[in-house]
């Protein structure tokens, strides 16, 4: 019989070994690639010293070669103080593969994160599901992601790719709330090259077809950065903009006091004179807040809807507004779908949505039919009365047709409906409208007198139809201001809706647009 002091031995040294289990063939491949290892991945993300391991000795049941994590390391932790449960990876154990020990290790600090109200982080590096397990291995991802779904909207989830990424190491973390990448690290597909080539011939780069930078023009990605470092800081500062759960608030700062953002004069010439000229909407967006310090989502997808969280009165809110540096600020069917589930996002965690208002309207063209505008447009303006947190538009120049209303205006739930004098709101522009009401007539003048008759049109359309004075008289803005008063105005919106509460008439769930 084993003395205790040999009971003692033998646990360390079977800790030791689980510290870093791969092959001495896999974990020199992994040194000589120059990859971290998924414990000092997980110490690089959470506060010093606070991870607590949970099944370092897990091992495939019924295996006697089975080796000790079964590639996944998980516990739980602090960041910056606040409790999270995280998961990582090892490529080094079986290519990070979901076994039956894996599967359940990572079930369990899901049900952990459900029970307590917490962030759920994963470091993902998989080759997705362990073919030698067979329907275990699926069994598993399944059990993963039943778990995603009660999660949902109750804690922020977020997925940190690092590696080669496959099959249901993909599905997962795109369920996720966010999607973090690294450029020249991450790849991501649901099938890779080598199959691809064996199933339909065609020949591509691993690469090439799941870079970072390719993956977030597929809309897949919500921020890539250059390096893992880089993407754990990402994950503290999105934390610090989120609640641990839907139950709690967001974490409040310290902001400027409201003198200090009572007149912010550079705002009252930030307005080109010309209607048409362009300018970057960030370059508005930076002096709205509190700071200029704002986490852009998605910013290469659709790029003509801005999504990004900032600061204001010290909390967290949501930006939602277009950018007249690409299309024009027009929304496109990918710019619908970015700002939906931006919308849903600040909903589920309450984080009041300020939209910030530039556009001529949704994209026209054949493409876009193609792409299912109709449908995908559609599920933003069902984004928009969906949610129950406070929506702030701020109408700073173009707002037309159908884009105008789903930005956050009045009759489509906002709010709270500001406008600056610049401010042009209508069914459509002056240019479309002189084609579509006097576009015979003017056919039918002289050559010599079209222009002048145009120009003619369209003046005294934007002086009657476009005007903000035209809205506001009407009852659907709640007030014109001066571009300088602007960082207050919107302090005192939210101020006024902090205790607003919004309830949907009783039923199971709503249906989604096609």
């Amino acid at each position: 019989m084993a003395t205790t002091a040999e009971k003692l031995a033998d646990l360390q040294e079977r800790l030791d070994k689980a510290q870093d289990p791969g092959s001495e063939r896999a974990r020199a491949k992994r040194d000589e690639a120059g990859r971290s290892t998924p414990r000092q991945r997980i110490a690089a993300l959470l506060d010093e010293g606070s991870f607590v391991e949970i099944g370092a000795l897990g091992k495939t049941p019924g295996d006697p070669e089975a080796i000790y994590s079964d590639g996944v390391v998980t516990g739980y932790g602090r960041i910056d103080g606040r409790p999270v449960v995280v998961y990582a990876h090892d490529k080094t154990v079986y290519g990070g593969s979901v076994g039956v020990a894996f599967g359940r290790k990572v079930a369990e600090v899901m049900d952990m994160a459900i029970k307590i109200g917490c962030p759920v982080i994963g470091i993902q590096d998989s080759g997705g599901a362990r073919i030698q397990d067979a329907v275990t291995s699926l069994a598993m991802y399944s059990e993963i992601a039943r778990r995603q779904m009660p999660l949902s909207g109750r804690s922020p989830q977020i997925s940190i790719m690092l590696g080669k990424c496959a099959g249901g190491a993909v599905y997962a973390p795109v369920t996720t709330d966010f999607v973090i990448a690294v450029d020249g690290e991450t790849e991501m597909y649901v099938t890779g090259p080598a199959v691809i080539r064996e199933v339909t011939g065609e020949d591509i780069s691993s690469a090439e077809l799941g870079g970072a930078r390719q993956q977030e023009l597929n809309g897949n990605i919500s921020a890539v950065v250059n390096s893992e470092d880089e993407a754990f800081d990402l994950v503290r500062d999105l934390l610090e903009h989120l609640p641990s759960s839907c139950f709690d608030p967001a974490p409040v700062v310290e902001a400027p006091t409201d003198e200090e953002v009572a007149e912010t004069r550079a705002l009252d010439t930030f307005m080109p004179d010309d209607t048409n000229a362009g300018y970057d909407m960030m370059d508005l967006l930076t002096q709205l807040g509190d700071d200029e310090d704002l986490i852009e989502i998605q910013e290469n997808f659709a790029p003509n809807l801005i999504c990004a969280f900032g600061r204001i009165d010290g909390r967290t809110v949501g930006f939602v507004a277009n950018q007249p540096m690409h299309y024009a600020g027009c929304i496109d069917a990918d710019a619908a779908d970015k700002g939906a589930r931006f919308i849903r996002t600040c909903d589920a965690y309450n984080i009041p949505v300020i939209f910030v208002v530039d556009t001529p309207g949704y994209l026209p063209g054949v493409a876009q039919e193609k792409e299912g505008l109709i449908h995908r447009g559609a599920k933003l303006a069902f984004a928009v009365v969906e949610a129950t947190v406070p929506k702030v538009a701020l109408i700073v120049r173009k707002a037309y047709g159908g884009a105008y209303a789903v930005m956050g205006s009045k009759n489509l739930s906002g709010d709270i409906n500001l406008a600056w004098p610049t401010a042009q709101i209508a069914v459509m522009g002056a240019a479309a409208a002189v084609v579509m009401i006097q576009g015979k007539q003017i056919a039918a003048a002289p050559p010599a007198q079209r222009e002048q008759m145009k120009k003619l049109f369209m003046d005294f359309y934007d002086q009657n139809m476009t005007s903000p004075y035209v809205a506001a008289e009407r009852g659907f803005l709640d007030a014109m201001i001066q571009p300088r008063d602007t960082r207050l105005e919107l302090r005192r919106a939210l101020r006024q809706l902090a205790d607003k509460r919004d309830a949907d008439l009783p039923k199971k769930h709503s249906i989604a647009p096609m």
